[in-house]
């Protein structure tokens, strides 16, 4: 005999129903103060053509001095809530995605909890690198679809400016900062948005190819960890390239397969955005045209975990994205670690 059990929650709510998940409103903030290419020309053997040429980037932007990440998260987030039509106070959960915390505790989201004042929040960080939103969007998918959470703060934010050294051609051209944010709530299918599908991956055997090896507890702060330049950020480029294709390009169809879907029906590709010719080498891999890659990158560098919530929301208020396409982001990080998600605005 096969019994069917159904968890009843507080007034007599089912949680044991799975339930429809979507985006309901986004936000950025990206830092006002602009770093040309034409900043590294002054100290480094290195040109505006040569850093386009290898990267794409043109710009990036970067924090005044004593700005926090949980400082600049908030416009963000709170831009994100207007959209959804939602106070702070409508909140279950919040989760940050990155690496470059305010501190190393509490919890980034923590602080934000208090800056929002979204009181009942559950708020907590995730150290995933450059996926950290999408990591962040997975767990929130997890906590919301029971029931047990109506509404979640996703943020996925940087300030790598701090963890960059400065006469490190290969790195310091390659980032910026900036903070990005959705907020998720529950969809009903039939035309209202929605997650399809989301996936996760770490290989921790490559660790050594991509870290920031000085702050914790192997290199714990020190005039010494910072006189070794322990607190940068160390890449092996080549190898970190060839491991970002494969593995961004394999995790869109995963993604691909487990949703049904097909490229041709994508509407919108968001890749991270650390390099132009990684974007592209991702998009042919999975035969996604060019021309629907959304691309922010020249404008504001590698914001690691910001990258595709920010390439969101602007591509939201500004256009292409309309209500209703088919948008499909995936990025790749320390760790290592990547990942794809599948959502319809």
């Amino acid at each position: 005999m096969w019994i069917t059990i159904l968890l009843l929650g507080k007034k007599g709510k089912g949680y044991g129903c799975v339930k429809k998940i979507g985006i309901k409103g986004t936000g950025a903030y990206l830092p006002e103060r602009i770093i040309p290419n034409s900043f590294f020309e002054k100290t480094l053997d290195t040109s505006n053509e040569w850093i386009i040429s290898r990267t794409g980037i043109e710009q990036r932007r970067m924090v005044l001095p004593g700005q926090s990440l949980s400082e600049i998260a908030t416009p963000a987030c709170k831009q994100a809530l207007q959209m959804a039509g939602l106070s702070a106070s409508d909140l279950d959960l919040i989760i940050v995605g990155t690496s470059t915390p305010d501190m190393l505790t509490p919890s980034t989201g923590c602080l934000l909890q208090h800056r929002l004042g979204a009181k009942k929040a559950v708020a907590f960080d995730v150290s995933a690198a450059c996926p950290g939103f999408i990591y962040g969007l997975s767990i929130a998918q997890k906590f919301m679809q029971d029931g047990s959470h109506q509404h979640a703060l996703i943020v996925g934010g940087e300030i790598l400016s701090h963890r960059i050294d400065y006469e490190d051609r290969a790195t310091c051209v390659l980032f910026g900062d900036g903070v990005g944010a959705v907020v998720l709530g529950p969809s009903k299918g039939r035309g209202e948005g929605e997650i399809l599908s989301v996936d996760i991956q770490s290989n921790g055997n490559l660790w050594k190819l991509l870290n920031i090896p000085g702050g914790g507890s192997l290199h714990p702060p020190s005039r010494e960890m910072v006189e070794a330049g322990l607190h940068h950020i160390k890449m092996q480029g080549n190898e970190v390239f060839k491991h970002a294709v494969r593995y961004m390009s394999d995790a869109v169809r995963k993604i691909l397969e487990n949703s049904g879907f097909i490229s041709r029906q994508i509407d919108w590709f968001i890749p991270h955005q650390a390099n132009i010719r990684i974007m592209e080498a991702v998009a042919k891999q999975v035969e996604i045209p060019l021309e629907k890659v959304i691309k922010t990158v020249h404008k504001y560098g590698n914001t690691s975990a910001a990258t595709i919530p920010t390439a969101l929301d602007e591509s939201v208020r500004s256009g292409p994205i309309k209500k209703g396409d088919l948008v499909l982001v995936a990025s790749f990080g320390a760790g290592f670690t990547w990942g794809a998600a599948l959502f319809r605005m």
